[in-house]
C-alpha cells in the first residue's frame, strides 16, 4: 500500500485491477485546498497513457511485477517473438500495437526484460541505450548547416533518428531507445 505522496516516476501501481507505471509525478499544493498528486500513468497491458489525480485519502496498491531476462528473436506479420534468456523453449510474442514505439528499436538477438504480472507476461522493456548500424543516411552537403547541422537517418530496426551531419551509412551509433535520440558514434564505417 502506498500513499499519494509516495508515488514517483518509475513506480508500478495497480489501478482498476491493471498494472500501471507512473511516468510523470507532480505534487501540488494550492491555497485553501488539500494537496494532490497529479500523475501521468501508462497502462502496462494496453499501453494507453492517462492523467490521474490522487488525493490525501486515496490508498494505492503497489504492483508486484516480476522481471525476466529475455531476447528478441524476429518479427513476422506484425508479431514480435521473444524467448526467455537461457531457456529458448519458453517463447512468447507481442503484437505491434502492444510493443508500441519500441518496435522500431528491436533488432535480432537484442536483450530485453519481460515484465510479468500474475504469471502473465504483459510488457517488454528495452535497454535504455543500445548500439545500431546506420542502414540509410543521406550524404552531408558542405555548408548545409541551416537546419542546425542535423540529418535524418534510418537505423537497423527501422527507426528514423536525427543525427549530426558527420554520421554516414554503415556507422555504428548509440541511441536512447526511450527518447529515440542520438547519443554518440561508437564506430566509424
Amino acid at each position: 500500500m502506498l500513499s499519494y505522496n509516495e508515488l514517483k516516476s518509475g513506480t508500478f501501481i495497480i489501478l482498476d485491477g491493471q498494472p500501471h507505471e507512473v511516468l510523470v509525478f507532480e505534487f501540488l499544493r494550492m491555497q485553501q485546498r488539500k494537496p494532490v498528486a497529479k500523475t501521468k500513468l501508462k497502462n502496462l497491458i494496453t499501453g494507453k497513457v492517462k492523467e490521474q489525480t490522487f488525493h490525501q485519502s486515496d490508498v494505492i496498491d503497489e504492483a508486484e511485477l516480476e522481471k525476466m531476462e529475455s531476447r528478441f528473436l524476429y518479427e513476422t506479420r506484425g508479431i514480435y517473438w521473444f524467448d526467455e534468456a537461457g531457456n529458448p523453449k519458453n517463447r512468447f510474442f507481442f503484437k505491434k500495437e502492444e510493443v508500441g514505439n519500441s518496435a522500431d528499436f528491436l533488432k535480432p538477438n537484442m536483450q530485453a526484460v519481460a515484465l510479468k504480472f500474475k504469471d502473465k507476461i504483459i510488457n517488454i522493456e528495452l535497454p535504455i541505450k543500445a548500439d545500431y548500424k546506420v542502414i540509410e543516411a543521406p550524404p552531408a552537403i558542405k555548408g548545409d548547416t541551416a537546419q542546425g547541422g542535423n540529418k535524418t537517418i534510418i537505423i537497423e530496426g527501422g527507426a528514423k533518428i536525427n543525427v549530426p551531419l558527420f554520421i554516414n551509412e554503415g556507422d555504428i551509433i548509440k541511441v536512447n531507445t526511450q527518447t529515440g535520440e542520438y547519443v554518440e558514434r561508437v564506430e566509424k564505417s
